[in-house]
């Protein structure tokens, strides 16, 4: 029997007003008078009060990426090839600063840098033969779990799924609290609860044990903090639910949520956090109290999901979303262990999907 050997942030700075710290870190990293540091920043911050804020330096390359679309393959590649043209030689790090998707490419990026071909090679578990770039997450939006995952999720040529290795974890994450006040409301819910369905997977989950336990049950304790009693502290209570989440994902994993999730995002290109949202809500034969409490949530914050999005979609459409879903054996070996295949049917899909 062989134990997962996981491997976790190595650094990390929490609390208010530690951004500004992001300069000091990357002076450890700038050994030379020639170094330069690649930050790709979620577009929504062009032209607004942290853009200032960057530490950039006259020789670094600043990107701001679009992330209105899932990241996908061909825009890990195309930004490692701006990267490369860029300078002749590597950068010292790559800071990704935004919500999951935005930390999601900077992890891609920082991988591809140093491994040859496209990203959509790599997409799987452990294919990642090469260490990457010294890389910094920094969230703007909490819920993801991004900044703890080994993972950086994609859309690519045949399905959505992650660069899934040790190599892509971060080498330093900066979680600053005051970073994600002001998300607008659907968006901070949609993403919060991604760390909620974290927890509710984890913890029904048959890969369950004490190590995925003890960070699922605390999240979801600062979830309800957050996202039922509307705490005074939610902003620094979510960003350490997210953190715990993602912990505790990492050694175990996710469910059937996400698995119906993958194929909503991949097939219609809904974002992570609102397509975890829209499979939930339609799962309440797996996840029953989470899903009421889920619902609850929704109520308080005066949510309301898209009804119908896949009612009317033609067969083929369906095919392709069931196709990508069954694909996920970690997630639905998670869900029913052995013998998950004799359970997870087209019909039984099919039925899932045509309900969101």
């Amino acid at each position: 029997m062989s134990f997962k050997n996981f491997k976790c942030v190595p650094k990390m700075i929490f609390g208010r007003g530690s951004f500004v710290q992001l300069d000091v870190v990357l002076g450890q990293e700038r050994q030379d008078a020639n170094d330069f540091v690649v930050f790709l920043v979620d577009d929504v911050h062009q032209g607004k009060p942290l853009a200032d804020r960057v530490p950039t330096q006259a020789h670094d390359l600043l990107i701001y990426v679009n992330v209105d679309d899932e990241p996908t393959t061909e825009q890990v590649d195309a930004l490692t090839a701006q990267v490369k043209g860029f300078n002749t030689k590597l950068p010292v790090s790559v800071v990704g600063l935004g919500g999951g998707s935005t930390m999601d490419l900077a992890k891609a990026v920082s991988l591809m840098l140093t491994n040859p071909g496209s990203s959509s090679e790599y997409q799987g578990w452990d294919l990642i033969k090469n260490p990457a770039i010294h890389h910094i997450g920094i969230p703007t939006v909490s819920g993801t779990g991004a900044e703890a995952s080994r993972t950086a999720v994609l859309c690519g040529p045949v399905r959505k799924l992650g660069l899934n290795s040790d190599y892509t974890v971060f080498d330093q994450i900066i979680m600053d609290s005051e970073l994600i006040a002001g998300v607008p409301t659907d968006q901070w819910f949609y993403t919060g609860m991604d760390c909620f369905i974290h927890c509710v997977e984890s913890l029904q989950g048959t890969y369950l044990n004490e190590f995925a336990k003890a960070f699922a049950e605390k999240s979801m304790d600062l979830c309800r903090e957050v996202f039922l009693d509307d705490h005074a502290e939610k902003d620094d209570k979510l960003m350490m639910a997210s953190y715990m989440g993602g912990m505790s994902i990492a050694y175990s994993q996710v469910g059937a949520c996400h698995a119906v999730s993958y194929g909503l995002g991949y097939v219609l290109g809904y974002h992570h956090g609102i397509g975890n949202c829209l499979a939930f809500d339609v799962l309440e034969e797996f996840y029953p109290e989470g899903v009421t409490e889920f619902r609850k949530m929704m109520k308080i914050h005066n949510i309301t999901l898209p009804k119908n999005i896949c009612k009317d979609l033609p067969d083929e459409t369906i095919a392709k979303m069931v196709a990508v879903t069954k694909s996920m054996g970690p997630l639905w070996d998670n869900v029913y262990g052995k013998g998950w295949e004799e359970k997870v049917t087209d019909e039984m899909l099919t039925k899932l999907f045509r309900r969101i």
